[in-house]
């Protein structure tokens, strides 16, 4: 390694530890050993330290066993004549230089508690996200597991102007690499360049402000060093298959921008431990024989127009997007962008005008494959604010194409339509509803890229089981009321068709293994009756991803011979069980909780648990960060199950399967369940109370305790006594 890195890299990591020991000691003599300290909602503590040294730190006084091991890692300064390679201890100085920040961030979090958001997005006057939290991490994860999101850049500094850090973010945006930012240039900092530029910031559009100040780039590391923990099975304290595991799976880079100093060098050299590359702007020495890193560790002097690109061939990244011949960015990191209030330009459905999505199946002499057509105004024909009623109609043809898919490729409108920069989408079937910015109007965008937009997309995503795709979009009010009347009535008979499908009605489930890079033991066998835990997958969705990738991650499983038709458990499923998870699971039960439950993964949208107080079970989603009767946040429970361990008395699922018939039907099903977050509630409400009037409990959500009952099962017994709660009465759930 070069000397001056190496040199530099050495002393920023003494001048980071020492101001860790001194803003330590001073916390101390504020509030004493005992003080709590942490990153919030978490259950990783502060994650560097924990996955490097098995250490938590839950309390000042634990932070100072840490510092001694920080300080003895600290090398030498690099003399004029050193008998000893550079690289080893700079890597220690980087090393430590994590530890320190870590320790600094999370004092700042006791001594500022609002400094960040602590949330996905930012506020009107805070744009500091701070450390990820366990619930973040988890609904990123699914995007790390099925490439969505191929890596991420480590942002320090700042861009020379606005204009600059503007297109570095957007090509980072529609490469699919999420964007972490931390320290200042010269004043300037880059997540501000992007505010200021009009750019949206947060986890949505994965442009993400760590902090302000250099101390923040450690969120990035403790995101990729959670990653290993959470999701590929890695135990707290073995940092070298973390390393390793980051190294081979986690596809990142440090991206300085402007002036190095010498504490950007001694993050950059910690950055390395974990195979992250650095890429900069600025003339420094460079470091390019490959070793720790995959390639080139250092690299120098990159043009702004150039770096991306650089960054990715140094990281070794294969990045595969699709080219879509429209006027605006297009890409997964523009689903969350929002468009709001005065940056509206046109507006259809969402209550304000009729809109529909429909795809159906025609004949082959019946579709012009690539013909788009727009059957009345355009957008060049309406003025600023205009609301347009909307009807989006595919028409597909080919030789492997079923009804079934219909729904499948209709289902895709919504994301591939919300890819695209200043176009926002939400809503399905004839409930949907889109805006468009008058930024992207600005650039060129019409009412005809939408269709554009869904045959590129839809013919490289499906094409397997489609040979021409045509769309034809109205906003004629007469023709769209038209279209809406046609859509509703193909859409009961969808309805009915899969409604009416049972786990017994077919002999063949599937399988997803998409999450085994991070759980690799778990398996999730997909049937009619229990869609897939992360909530994104149902058995045709699977049927359809087989048609379109034989030899991808969805399966055929035929189910064999019934060994237990209550709990949910054939012959046929255990021996793939069995093969794909390489002989870490030989059986599970597709339809308990208490007897073998299925694996979980780190994806999951819900966790059951049993609350035997109560004779029944909870549920808790992702999104509800406190407390639970079971004693456990959602975070913990992930934590503790979510690596593809089968875990009696636990189970991951989807939202839409707590309504299946078949949920958890071998201990109870639906009728055993006493409480869930109250968000949970209201999400799933209409469908709950349709399935309780099956079961003969019409008033079942009335009885289901929440949060605002109780936190525990002690204080929700009560209401469900007073209720008369079913579960109650039904025989022992544990017996």
């Amino acid at each position: 390694m070069s000397k001056i890195i190496a040199s530099a890299a050495i002393r920023g990591a003494y001048k980071l530890v020492g101001q860790a020991e001194k803003k330590w000691q001073e916390a101390m003599d504020k509030w004493g050993a005992k003080e709590p300290v942490g990153f919030p909602n978490t259950a990783y503590y502060l994650p560097v330290i924990y996955g490097m040294l098995g250490l938590k730190v839950e309390k000042l006084g634990d932070m100072e066993a840490v510092l001694k091991r920080t300080k003895s890692l600290l090398p030498p300064p690099v003399k004029e004549l050193h008998p000893l390679p550079y690289l080893a201890p700079a890597l220690d100085a980087g090393m430590a230089t994590f530890f320190a920040e870590e320790i600094i961030e999370a004092i700042r979090y006791l001594e500022q508690p609002d400094f960040y958001t602590k949330q996905e997005d930012i506020t009107d006057n805070n744009i500091w996200l701070g450390a990820a939290d366990d619930i973040i991490l988890r609904k990123r994860g699914v995007e790390f597991v099925d490439g969505t999101a191929t890596g991420f850049a480590a942002i320090l500094g700042a861009a020379p102007t606005k204009e600059i850090a503007a297109s570095i973010a957007q090509e980072l945006q529609r490469k699919n690499i999420y964007v972490f930012m931390a320290g200042e240039n010269e004043g300037k900092r880059f997540s501000e360049q992007l505010v200021e530029a009009g750019v949206q910031i947060g986890w949505p559009t994965r442009l993400v402000s760590f902090g302000p100040d250099v101390t923040a780039a450690v969120f990035a590391m403790g995101f990729a060093t959670r990653v290993a923990m959470s999701f590929g099975g890695v135990q707290p304290g073995d940092y070298r298959k973390i390393l390793i595991y980051n190294k081979d799976r986690t596809f990142a880079f440090a991206m300085p921008l402007g002036f190095v100093t010498d504490e950007w060098y001694a993050n950059a050299a910690g950055a390395i431990n974990w195979g992250f590359p650095t890429i900069a702007d600025t003339p420094i020495p460079q470091v390019l024989p490959s070793g720790i890193c995959t390639y080139e560790h250092v690299v120098s002097n990159i043009p702004h127009d150039k770096i991306v690109a650089r960054a990715i061939e140094v990281r070794g990244l294969k990045v595969t997007v699709a080219e879509i011949p429209i006027p605006v960015a297009y890409g997964p990191a523009f689903e969350g962008e929002r468009v709001r209030g005065d940056d509206i330009y046109l507006e259809c459905g969402g209550g304000r005008t009729h809109m529909v999505e429909w795809v159906t199946s025609k004949r082959m002499e019946e579709v012009e494959d690539g013909k788009i057509e727009v059957i009345g105004p355009e957008i060049t024909d309406v003025p600023i604010k205009s609301k347009l009623p909307m009807a989006i109609t595919v028409q597909v043809a080919g030789r492997q194409m079923q009804e079934d898919y219909e729904p499948i490729l209709e289902r895709q409108i919504h994301h591939l339509i919300n890819y695209a920069q200043g176009v926002m989408h939400i809503g399905q079937r004839d409930i949907a509803w889109i805006r468009i910015s008058k930024q992207a109007v600005e650039k060129g965008f019409r009412i005809k890229h939408i269709g554009t937009i869904l045959h590129a997309k839809l013919h490289q995503d499906f094409g397997r089981i489609f040979d021409k795709l045509q769309v034809t979009i109205y906003t004629e009010p007469e023709k769209v009321d038209e279209m809406v009347a046609k859509a509703r009535e193909v859409y009961k008979v969808r309805d009915t068709r899969i409604e009416g499908m049972t786990d017994e009605s077919t002999e063949m489930y599937y399988s997803c293994t998409l999450c085994q890079s991070f759980a690799p033991g778990h398996v999730c066998v997909i049937s009619p009756e229990r869609t897939g835990l992360c909530g994104s997958y149902n058995w045709m969705d699977c049927k359809a991803s087989n048609e379109i990738n034989p030899t991808g991650p969805n399966q055929p499983v035929p189910k064999g011979e019934v060994i237990d038709a209550k709990l949910g458990q054939w012959k046929g499923v255990n021996d793939f069980v069995f093969k794909a998870s390489r002989g870490k699971v030989d059986h599970y039960n597709f339809y308990s909780v208490v007897t073998d439950p299925m694996t979980t993964c780190g994806c999951c949208e819900c966790i059951a648990a049993v609350l035997p107080l109560s004779n029944g079970i909870m549920t808790v989603n992702r999104e509800f960060a406190s407390e639970t009767p079971c004693g456990m946040k959602f975070t913990t429970l992930a934590g503790t199950i979510g690596g593809g361990l089968s875990s009696p008395g636990f189970v991951g699922h989807g939202k839409y399967n707590i309504t299946q018939r078949k949920f958890l039907v071998g201990d109870g099903g639906l009728l055993r369940m006493v409480w869930m977050p109250k968000m949970l509630k209201e999400e799933i409400g209409a469908r709950l109370k349709v399935r309780a009037r099956e079961l003969g409990v019409p008033n079942l959500l009335d009885m289901i305790a929440d949060e605002t009952v109780g936190s525990t099962e002690e204080a929700i017994l009560p209401f469900l006594q007073e209720k008369g709660h079913p579960a109650l009465t039904m025989p022992p759930i544990l017996g």
